[in-house]
């Protein structure tokens, strides 16, 4: 979805990402944001046997020294290291081909067909467009248009043992 510039984020990004790499996770996202009066980086990891706090703080520690040093953000800051959860946000390509056939929801700007929001198998997506599946029908949905994307967990199929 989202291209990435260089800015804090991207920058952050590239300073910590080899270490994320090299304690065996993935970096899913950088995010440096204001809330209130406070300013948030918040580094989202991932690895297929799932995160704990444990290895939040692991990468936590493991990023700091690199972030004081290479000092890329003027103001203060909170550091956070989360999981980006079962149900995650897609706003990059590798995100996208990684959750194709998989369960998501679009929400959109403004009705598209009398609907903001459409749930489905991610079936599709290029630099123009965002398909989703529906049973036998289709819905296709170009970027501008998509406020967010995320996977969508079916907690009814955890009661089936």
């Amino acid at each position: 979805m989202k291209k990435p510039t260089k800015n804090i984020a991207s920058v952050v990004a590239d300073l910590i990402g080899p270490t994320v790499s090299e304690l065996d996770y993935d970096l899913w996202d950088v995010e440096y944001v204001k809330e209130g009066a406070e300013y948030y980086l918040r580094v989202t990891i991932d690895r297929e046997e799932g995160i704990t706090i444990d290895d939040c703080e692991k990468v936590h520690r493991a990023i700091d020294p690199i972030l004081d040093e290479a000092d890329p953000i003027e103001d203060s800051y909170h550091l956070e290291v989360s999981s980006p959860g079962i149900e995650r946000e897609l706003k990059y390509d590798w995100h996208f081909e990684a959750f194709m056939g998989c369960k998501v929801e679009l929400k959109l700007y403004a009705p598209l067909n009398g609907s903001k929001s459409y749930v489905g198998e991610l079936a599709e997506y290029t630099d123009e467009v965002v398909s989703v599946k529906q049973g036998e029908n289709t819905v296709t949905v170009p970027h501008d248009k998509i406020a967010k994307v995320q996977t969508v967990f079916d907690f009814d199929s955890m009661d089936e043992d």
